[in-house]
């Protein structure tokens, strides 16, 4: 590229002096008067500027290189690797032709000749000659360096905003994360999240954020009932609460709440007697097995939590014709450190959203719809400590220190009688938003997420630390917006209610709102929950933020945690993500510390809620540090996206994320073919429109508006309408850090152990295959718009 640009005034050069040359020549000609008439005089001037246009619009032997080399490509777009660093907008020198055209003396200066013998015409001619070449370089240099101190303004912008960035984040403090902390766990205890909502209005509108308002919506929330679920064991006769205690009133005044949250909101109620089948994990292969040996009609299931979703086993276990399910987590599967025996948790099994207005938003004069509850299982959580008396196991870990799986044999027998009681009631759950205007884009939002408090247990108490990052980092941004400062685009800053439940808040909230969010929601970032564990950094985003996320964890990790690139993967996350993720197509990132033994164990076992303790979140965070590390790392994310003139995605890793997930042991040709064209169109694109747009020297605001309206949409492509339950509609996630598959692919070839045909797999390859043909027939069109507009301009 640059020999390309630095021919061109060569061969301006070349074409003055072979025009220099011409006249030279006339004028020495023979057998020619040494002075003209003034008819020839006009004549041979008119000759001598045609000549030198036509020399001076000659292409040069570089521009003919580079035709050539797009030509080839062309032919062979298979065979043949573009190298698009060399494509750039030919330079025609036509426009140095009409400036000399300008000068009032042009024909003058050329054409008239003069004796040779005259000393004086031919001084004359000197000086004129030397005088046009000095102007001719002074104007060169002052070209030059005027063009060399335009982008530094741009550079200087630029570094001032990474100077205020550092300013903005070096507020974040550990010991104002503390305070916020301890002083949001005194409320837990308000019996809904009023208080809780009110308090975080406050603070954040005492910050200075703007508009803070409250977002109500009445919703059918699934409690637990007067009385405590249990599970009686027939043979003994002994009663047990879900944790494991008898069913005692002493144990019952001990566990308090705890006894009471631990059920399967949405759940069917009841109660049912009846034998125990273990199920292991409950995988197709698992009941596949099951099934040739036992009669599983109205039978009670014993299922471990992990490795799918929950509510794609419940489904398979309910077309296997259970009737109940005793839930839990083997402590195999848990850290060592991890004494979970006498805890039963909470789950729930609603996919999101309010289950009495499924797929429009719970408002004023909304039709209800009767869904007490979701399945027709009677599902109660249990602690392994119950599931290990259950099966006459005194301990799940050997002496020697090898844990050995809690198992049922086949052959034995346990009948139990289990009884569900839950109650179904409307309740008004609250969102807590604010906003900071953007200056120049206000109409494109950047979304920041975090959960308070809800029900009245003492149930995640992430919820405190989640609500304190994000006012931390709205403390630390508006002090930067008291000095003059505001992002490009919007920042909204919400607080979601009712996340326990199925993250009602914020399904309810972008169904309310979702012709808005479809056109104008750029990213979200998640801090559903920023501490599970103090060992390693663990960082999610989306395909097409992976680049930013890695540079910016490059940077930033804590001395005391493990952070590796391959920490950064697209992967279904809990929490209130989902809606923007699979209904919108919004480009997603969160950062989390993490447990490295549990990232080794099986997947979803987060989808159960453990009574954690405000001791046990410092006792992972004594300085909070790691909160500190969070909100800072979140608010460079932030600012960054908020900021940056071209939004800082990246289109090509969407596109090598396609390729990676059709790695497999079944490869289908057809799938392959298309994601490498749509690699081909990533590619394309991102050099002929992306590269170009992060030069502030080739920067069209115009151009740059239509380039991240692009980027924005990009992920939307992907969104399937059919998938199992539980599993995420935009294919561009997978179920967790183990598989590299499409999540949607995995679970049809999985239900089709259970089918006589294959008809469910290949609707799951039709669904995916259109989604990569709409991306990459999206990228073409983007192309074509380009290509028109500048056609246009020109």
């Amino acid at each position: 590229m640059g020999e390309n640009e630095a021919s061109l005034p060569n061969t301006s050069l070349q074409g003055k002096k072979m025009a220099y040359q011409k006249v030279n020549a006339d004028q020495r000609a023979p057998g020619h008067s040494q002075y003209l008439d003034n008819d020839d005089l006009q004549a041979t001037a008119l000759d001598l500027e045609w000549d030198m246009e036509k020399e001076l619009e000659e292409p040069g032997f570089d521009q003919f290189q580079l035709d050539s080399a797009e030509i080839q490509n062309l032919e062979n777009p298979e065979t043949t690797d573009l190298n698009l660093d060399s494509i750039q907008p030919a330079t025609s020198p036509k426009g140095r032709f009409q400036r000399l055209q300008e000068e009032s003396d042009y024909v003058t200066r050329y054409t008239r000749s003069a004796p040779k013998s005259n000393p004086c015409n031919f001084c004359r001619l000197l000086k004129i000659l030397c005088t046009a070449i000095v102007l001719f370089i002074s104007g060169i240099l002052i070209g030059y360096y005027a063009h060399k101190k335009c982008p530094s303004n741009a550079t200087s912008s630029a570094m001032l905003d990474l100077q205020l960035y550092q300013e903005i984040l070096e507020t974040i403090q550990a010991e104002d994360i503390k305070e916020s902390f301890r002083n949001l766990v005194q409320l837990y205890k308000s019996e809904d999240d009023t208080e809780i909502s009110k308090k975080i209005k406050t603070h954040w509108t005492a910050l200075g954020l703007e508009d803070v308002q409250f977002v109500n919506y009445s919703v059918l929330l699934n409690l637990p009932g007067p009385g405590a679920s249990s599970v009686t064991l027939s043979s003994s006769g002994q009663c047990l609460h879900p944790s494991g205690r008898p069913c005692s009133e002493e144990a019952r005044t001990r566990g308090g709440q705890d006894l009471l949250y631990s059920y399967a909101a949405y759940s069917a109620k009841g109660a049912l007697e009846a034998g125990v089948i273990d199920v292991s994990y409950g995988n197709a292969d698992d009941l596949k097995r099951i099934q040739k040996m036992k009669n599983t009609t109205n039978q009670i299931a014993l299922l471990k939590l992990g490795k799918w979703p929950l509510l794609y086993k419940l489904s398979l276990l309910e077309k296997a014709g259970f009737g109940g399910v005793l839930l839990y987590v083997d402590p195999c599967d848990l850290p060592k450190t991890a004494n979970l025996s006498y805890d039963a948790f909470m789950v729930s099994l609603n996919p999101g959203g309010d289950p009495s207005t499924p797929g429009y938003p719970s408002v004023d004069g909304s039709f209800r719809q009767n869904r007490a509850n979701l399945t027709s299982l009677l599902v109660q959580p249990v602690s392994a400590s119950l599931v290990a008396k259950l099966i006459s196991s005194p301990n799940s870990r050997t002496k020697t220190g090898v844990c050995s799986p809690l198992e049922l044999p086949n052959n034995d027998e346990r009948i139990v009688n289990m009884q569900v009681q839950t109650v179904t009631k409307f309740k008004t759950i609250t969102n807590v938003i604010g906003y900071l205007k953007g200056l120049t884009s206000p109409d494109r939002y950047i979304i920041v997420g975090s959960q308070h408090h809800t029900a009245p247990s003492s149930y995640g108490q992430e919820w405190a630390s989640s609500t304190a990052v994000i006012t931390a980092f709205i403390r630390a941004l508006m002090l930067g917006v008291k000095k003059g400062w505001r992002p490009h685009r919007t920042i909204v800053f919400c607080s979601w209610g009712g996340t326990a439940f199925g993250n009602i808040g914020s399904y309810e909230w972008g169904e309310d709102f979702k012709k808005v969010l479809q056109r104008n929601a750029v990213a979200y970032v998640s801090l559903h929950s920023p501490i599970r564990g103090n060992s390693s950094l663990h960082s999610m985003a989306s395909p097409s933020l992976r680049q930013l996320v890695i540079e910016k964890s490059h940077f930033n990790c804590s001395r005391k945690a493990k952070c590796q690139e391959s920490n950064v993967s697209s992967v279904q996350i809990p929490g209130d993500a989902d809606y923007f993720i699979n209904h919108l197509g919004v480009p997603t990132v969160e950062f989390t510390y993490e447990d490295v033994k549990t990232l080794e164990g099986p997947s979803f076992l987060s989808e159960a809620l453990f009574p954690k303790r405000t001791a046990k979140i410092e006792e992972m965070d004594p300085f909070f540090n790691l909160h500190e590390t969070i909100t800072k790392l979140t608010g460079e994310v932030i600012l960054q996206i908020a900021n940056e003139p071209v939004l800082p995605f990246n289109a090509l890793d969407v596109a090598l994320e396609v390729q990676n997930s059709l790695k497999g042991d079944q490869p289908n040709t057809q799938l392959l073919a298309l994601a490498s064209r749509l690699r081909e169109s990533a590619e394309l694109f991102q050099s002929d429109e992306m590269r170009p747009a992060n030069d502030p020297k080739e920067r069209i605001p115009i151009r740059v508006r239509m380039l991240n309206d692009i980027l924005q949409d990009m992920e939307k492509n992907f969104l399937v309408q059919q998938v199992p339950p539980g599993f995420y509609r935009n294919i561009l996630y997978h179920l967790d850090e183990k598989t590299s598959q499409f999540a949607t692919l995995l679970g049809a070839r999985e239900r089709c152990k259970l089918l006589a045909s294959n008809e469910t797999l290949q609707e799951a390859l039709s669904e995916v295959l259109n989604s990569i043909n709409s991306a990459q027939v999206y990228f073409k069109a983007g192309l074509d718009v380009f290509e028109s507009v500048l056609v246009g301009k020109n």
